[in-house]
């Protein structure tokens, strides 16, 4: 099978092109670096010429809210009109758990825009949303910061490892569309000034971690379960947050 990665050298898209290519697929990486840009288009029609399956798994470089959701509107309107034309019998996107209820926020609004894109169109699709990355404690981190001090609101989160959203990609990728929405989480709810907390006490970073409800996400206000799974369908994927903490505090 011809699959095409939207987004193929990123954090996810290198993984899951890994993967594929390990199962004897024929895989595309598709990024600006490599000459496939959907923003522009360049490229777009050779990468998808034959390709049964695009994975869009692209973040926008800039999170300011006009630039984000030009990025995904414009880069998502240009895939599903290339897929058209050659034919691509699947889209598979990576979006984020939560999404239509942190419609405050830009980011929010721009993968809203994008989920809603596919859903209106004649391609096939599978919407995969799934929670927060180990690997993007971090950046939270960062956005939060005040001086010293990393304000966060309490709410829950049920953060996944990168390697675990790869895998569970490949399967979404090689079934059947859903036409729907499905959701990936990892096995552990957690606090999310926690979550950052012992991230910071890990990689012995000074800062401090302030519990605020009222802190924003991200630029929307986070209830409680925002960030995780309403319901029992979720995939619930297996690698542990403490075990990612380990490998983190060893090569910081």
């Amino acid at each position: 099978m011809k699959i095409v990665v939207i987004g193929g050298s990123g954090l996810i898209g290198a993984k899951l092109v890994r993967n594929l290519r390990q199962l004897g697929h024929e895989v595309v990486a598709a990024s600006p670096s490599l000459g496939i840009n959907s923003v522009t288009g360049e490229g777009l029609a050779e990468a998808l010429n034959g390709a049964q399956v695009v994975v869009d798994v692209t973040n926008s470089p800039s999170f300011e809210d006009k630039a984000v959701l030009d990025f995904f509107e414009t880069s998502t309107r240009n895939l599903l009109a290339a897929e058209e034309a050659a034919g691509v019998q699947h889209h598979v996107a990576l979006s984020v758990v939560g999404t239509d209820s942190l419609l405050q926020s830009g980011y929010f609004r721009a993968k809203m825009a994008q989920e809603n894109l596919l859903q209106a169109s004649r391609v096939p699709y599978t919407i995969v949303r799934a929670t927060q990355f180990f690997e993007f404690v971090g950046g939270i981190a960062y956005t939060s910061t005040e001086g010293q001090n990393v304000r966060l609101s309490s709410a829950w989160v049920q953060p996944i490892a990168s390697e675990d959203v790869a895998a569970a990609l490949v399967d979404f990728t090689l079934g059947e569309p859903v036409n729907g929405i499905s959701d990936i989480a990892g096995p552990e709810r957690i606090r999310l000034d926690e979550f950052v907390r012992q991230y910071l006490h890990a990689t012995q970073d000074s800062r401090q971690v302030i519990t605020d409800d009222k802190a924003p996400y991200f630029g929307a206000d986070l209830k409680e379960l925002s960030l995780v799974p309403g319901d029992n369908t979720a995939l619930i994927t297996s690698a542990r947050y403490a075990d990612w903490l380990s490998r983190a505090a060893i090569e910081a």
